[in-house]
């Protein structure tokens, strides 16, 4: 795991030495299973190694001893070593088998919310359209993500929750989960997805009993209460442009939006194309048709994802970049 995803996964408060902080019941689950077989693999290592020194001391070869043959079996010691861990591996089963049972099958009532993942970003769509690009949920209520990919396979990790599901493009995947402690966690792509697969961090925002309500009402009305540029800044940070498009002129995965808007820039056909809002819409909604000369056609769509003013808002914010 590289160092800014053991950041990331440290950032939260609590937890141990093997787990960050449990913020879910099945959290809790999956740790005491861990520790049991932790435990359990300690226990019988200690034993093991211990008698293999103390026979290893006992029956040295020493001069004046004469060699004895060891008996063909114990019956009773075959028994004890056969039952004992047979019983062990049953509850064990039992154990990892329920705690699956109960992470794959959702409560009635759930809360759902839509998850796309694309290079190198997420996208978290509520019951009203809002679209987000971080995990915003009420505490104490079941939450389950309904998600698909727009181009390769990712992996949503929440590892405070235990949780991880693949995200397979033209398929869905889900999973559930009931956030009982309030705070910020950490969430990762667990899938190499390319070059930019570490900067692929969001996070999961547990709101207090009350405020997740207030808190959509107020992000759902984003384009109304903030100035256009200030708007399209906003989104171009939650929505995974900064992954690949500086503000400094500096090229990454996509040309740079600085002090682009107005000029007239090549294309890999050969042909010219004057960066206007036409052009900047369209790369938007079509990125393949008209691909910057030395940059790979690696853009994923936005279309259906971005609402008429929130791409307005963008486009006055690199207008805003000169």
């Amino acid at each position: 795991m590289d160092p800014k995803t053991m950041m990331a996964v440290s950032e939260t408060d609590g937890g141990s030495f093997w787990f960050p902080t449990a913020g879910t019941q099945i959290a809790k689950e999956v740790d005491g299973l861990f520790y049991f077989i932790l435990a359990l693999s300690t226990f019988f290592f200690l034993l093991i190694v211990g008698l293999m020194l103390v026979f290893v001391v006992i029956y040295r070869r020493r001069p004046g001893y004469a060699r004895k043959f060891a008996p063909d079996h114990n019956s009773t010691l075959e028994v004890v070593w056969s039952v004992i861990p047979a019983i062990l591996l049953i509850l064990i089963f039992f154990q990892g088998f329920t705690g699956f049972l109960d992470m794959r099958t959702p409560p009635a009532e759930t809360y759902e919310i839509k998850v796309v993942a694309k290079k190198w970003s997420w996208a978290f769509q509520y019951p009203n359209g809002y679209i987000e690009g971080e995990l915003h949920v009420p505490v104490d209520r079941a939450v389950k993500l309904t998600m698909t990919s727009d181009d390769v396979i990712h992996s949503l990790y929440i590892p405070s929750f235990r949780i991880k599901m693949d995200l397979v493009p033209g398929r869905y995947s889900s999973m559930w989960f009931q956030a009982n402690q309030v705070g910020d966690f950490p969430l990762l792509c667990a899938e190499y997805c390319g070059t930019k697969h570490s900067d692929m961090l969001s996070r999961v925002i547990v709101h207090p009993s009350g405020e997740f309500e207030k808190w959509l009402e107020q992000a759902s009305n984003l384009m109304s209460t903030l100035p256009p540029p200030e708007a399209g800044k906003l989104l171009y940070n939650r929505r995974g442009c900064a992954q690949c498009h500086s503000m400094d002129a500096t090229a990454r995965t996509g040309p740079s939006f600085s002090g682009t808007f107005g000029t007239s820039q090549p294309l890999a056909d050969g042909t010219t194309v004057l960066i206007d809002e036409n052009y900047i819409r369209e790369s938007i909604l079509e990125p393949m048709a008209k691909v910057r000369a030395g940059y790979r056609p690696v853009m994923p769509s936005y279309k259906g994802q971005l609402k008429d003013l929130e791409i307005d808002a963008i486009i006055e914010f690199i207008k805003s970049l000169k």
